[in-house]
């Protein structure tokens, strides 16, 4: 019973803070630790169980999404899949042992990607421009990213788009970035759960919590203030950032 008040209760937490400024999996991924599934299981977990959400923001965005910096959006999903497939099977080739190791560096990546994404691509985007051939390059290493841990990757892919797409609004960019982590994330759940690395059990509990905890957030965001969502999300993912470096470290 106590696991499952702890995976509800983290169910309703990420799926609000997907909704509302993302990093989700920050409480999700350590809550499925907490109720004993080891490292790698509960990132496939917290995957799959995240996954339906991410389902129901694409089916809000449907008819809005465009190209993305001049690439086609099918093209873009391709190499999205691709590197979501190769990512995915990084993480199960990955032994427990290391993955603990890397684990509180893929947090602090997605931290820093919450912290610093957005301004980070508009100061790089007045010094450089990149092509249609580099942004299908950078897409397929987001896909891998995106497939192996996926903390953050749509922010990522915002500051990433944001060095092609000059004067492109992000809210313009919310479509795509939507359909294209669900793309990533797609392709690793096909492949986590063919592999049987997935605790069902445990995602019984988070995904429901997570779909209410989806609508509950997009209620919550029409009335809380951006900068106060953004600030609790960022020092959540700094305290548990810091709590799995002294659990990997200390």
């Amino acid at each position: 019973m106590r696991e499952a008040v702890i995976l509800v209760g983290a169910g309703l937490m990420a799926g609000a803070m997907n909704a509302l400024a993302g990093g989700g999996s920050f409480v999700s991924l350590p809550a499925l630790i907490a109720v004993g599934v080891p490292s790698v299981a509960a990132n496939a977990s917290s995957t799959v169980a995240l996954f339906p959400g991410g389902l129901a923001s694409l089916w809000v965005y449907r008819r809005t999404a465009e190209p993305v910096c001049g690439v086609p959006l099918p093209v873009m999903a391709g190499l999205t899949l691709a590197g979501g497939l190769i990512g995915a099977a990084i993480l199960l080739s990955t032994p427990a042992a290391l993955f603990d190791a890397i684990l509180p560096w893929l947090l602090l990546t997605a931290t820093l990607a919450l912290a610093f994404a957005q301004p980070l691509g508009e100061a790089l985007r007045r010094r450089l421009r990149i092509g249609p051939a580099a942004v299908g390059a950078g897409q397929l290493l987001l896909g891998i990213y995106g497939g192996y841990f996926g903390g953050a990757v749509g922010l990522m892919m915002l500051a990433f788009w944001s060095l092609a797409a000059a004067g492109a609004e992000l809210k313009a960019l919310q479509a795509p970035r939507t359909l294209l982590v669900t793309v990533a994330n797609s392709a690793a759940v096909v492949w986590f759960a063919l592999s049987g690395v997935v605790r069902w059990e445990a995602v019984a509990w988070l995904a429901p919590a997570g779909l209410a905890g989806g609508y509950l957030g997009a209620l919550a965001g029409r009335r809380l203030g951006a900068r106060h969502v953004r600030w609790a999300t960022l020092a959540l993912a700094c305290a548990i950032t810091a709590a799995f470096f002294w659990r990997a470290y200390g």
